[in-house]
Order: C-alpha cells, then structure tokens, then sequence
C-alpha cells in the first residue's frame, strides 16, 4: 500500500509538474512582445554607465525586479480570487498599453526630440568629466529602470494571470511563480551579458590570436546591431501581443477576422490573424498616442 501511494503521488506530481510545464510555455509565448521590450530597455538603462559599474547596476535593478514581483505576484492572486471579473478589463488595459508604448517608441524622435538631444548631451557631459560625481546618476538610473521594470513587470504579471485565471488557485501561483523567477533571471542574466560584449570583445581583439582577433573586432560590430535589433523585435512584438490581446477581448472583431481569413489556405490562415493583430495594435497605439499627446497639449497651453 505504501508502495502504490508512493507512485500514486508521484504520478500526480509528475502530472502537477507537466501541467505547469504547458501553461508556463503559452504563458511565456503570450509575454513574448513584453520581455523582448523589457530586455532591450534594461540593456539600455546602463548606457553611459562606466564599465565597473554596469553590472553593479543591472544587479541593483534585478533585485528591485525581484521586489517588484514579490509585490505583484499576491496582488494578482489576489485579483483572481476575490476580483475575477477584473481579469479582463486589466489584460486589456495592459494590451492597449503595450500598444501604446510600441507607437510611443515609433515616434519618439520626432515627438521628444529637443528633451532627447539634452538628455544625451547632459549623460555625455557627465560621463566626460572623470571628476564628477556620478553616484547620482546612477541612482536615478537605477529608480527609473525600476519604475519601469514594475510597469511591465505588471503587465507580464497580468497576461499570464489571463493565462491560467480559469485553472486551480495552486496551479495558478506556481505558474505565477514560475513565470516571474524565469523573467527575472533570464531578462537580467541576457541584460549583464549584452552590456559586458563590449568588454568580451576588446579583451578578444587584444589577443595575438588572430582568430581571437577577428572574433572580439566581429562582437565589436555586432553589439549595436544586437541592441537595435532587440529594440525591433521587442517593438513588433508589442504591437502583436498587445493587438491580440485586444483583438481577443472585442468578440465581435475576433471572429470577423477569423472568418475573413479562413478561407485563405492553411499558411494565410494562420498568418493572417496575426497579421491582423499587429494591425489592430498598430492603429490602437496610434489612436492611444494621438489622444494622450493631445491631452498634454491642452495642459501645457501649447
């Protein structure tokens, strides 16, 4: 008899286990369009920062990461216990966020240009002058990569809350779990290496290897090509993420375009919808930034 309880519990911890496996994957898929832009900003919040101190910093902001989760994860538990009919509204909240912030960050330059020029005529300065102070700095840069990480750390939260809201409260925690510790550990642990490439790279050019040589001046040339090209990613999927969590959310819409694209073959009709969604979150941003910067016009009087 304890032998047969024995295998009967591991069975159903094996099955616990696959069960967490699966809805963890499609909880991380659904965050995809997050993560990418959560890995490029952190990456970005340490440009300027002097090389002994970049991971000091990306090691402050995961731990207030960490935090950030620690608060996040009951709260959403919270929600789904006491406050389920909240789910939805708050996973389209995050969606037209992410829509915004995607077509924020498409037209950013032209939107902020004169405080964008300032800010890196200012870092420049203060990053010039080996006298300064620069303790300060990063200070701020450490609180403001932590503002931001709790926004999308919230939204992270809030998709994959969508994910399992209809699954047992013990399967929706380790989920939630799973899914915090996972991005903390690997969007800060990606964020550490891509700011030490530079280093790798130098040390590499400096061999009297001439393989070595070729391999540290190639990281040289790829490392900002990385970073540009985690920003895209990052940006697309964004706009795909977030639109199809709006998409998901406005019933009418969703099936309108299921029909118009289901009789265009099995490649179309799968590309199709997605297409679609990145549409829809293209045109929401739009609409979104529209709005807000209008607002802000109406305040400042301009």
């Amino acid at each position: 008899m304890a032998g047969a309880s024995l295998l009967t519990l591991l069975d159903d911890v094996a099955t616990l286990l696959d069960d967490v496996s699966v809805m963890t994957k499609v909880a991380a898929k659904k965050t995809a369009g997050v993560l990418g832009d959560d890995l490029a900003l952190n990456a970005q919040q340490v440009t300027g920062v002097r090389p002994a101190r970049e991971l000091p910093v990306v090691w402050a902001v995961a731990k207030g990461s960490a935090i950030n989760k620690v608060i996040l994860v009951p709260l959403a538990l919270a929600i789904s216990f006491f406050l389920p009919w909240l789910i939805t509204p708050l996973l389209m909240l995050g969606g037209a966020f992410l829509c915004y912030e995607g077509f924020e960050k498409l037209v950013h330059k032209w939107l902020h240009s004169k405080e964008e020029a300032e800010h890196r005529e200012a870092l420049r300065e203060a990053v010039a002058d080996p006298g300064k102070d620069l303790k300060a700095l990063e200070k701020d840069r450490i609180k403001g990569a932590i503002r931001t990480d709790f926004i999308l750390s919230a939204e992270i939260i809030a998709i994959t809350l969508g994910t399992v809201s209809d699954q047992p409260i013990t399967m929706q925690l380790t989920v939630l779990v799973v899914i915090a510790a996972a991005v903390t550990v690997g969007v800060y642990g990606l964020v550490a290496g891509i700011v030490k490439l530079d280093d790798l790279g130098v040390h590499l050019s400096g061999k009297t290897s001439s393989t070595a040589q070729a391999i540290g001046s190639g990281i040289l040339t790829a490392a900002p090509w990385l970073m540009k090209g985690l920003s895209v990613v990052g940006t697309a999927a964004m706009f795909l993420v977030g639109g199809g969590i709006l998409v998901h959310g406005i019933h009418p819409l969703y099936a309108w375009i299921r029909e118009q694209t289901a009789g265009l073959g099995s490649f179309m009709g799968t590309l199709g919808p997605v297409l679609a969604d990145g549409a829809v979150g293209v045109l929401a941003g739009a609409v979104l930034v529209a709005v807000i910067s209008g607002i802000g016009r109406l305040r400042s009087g301009s």
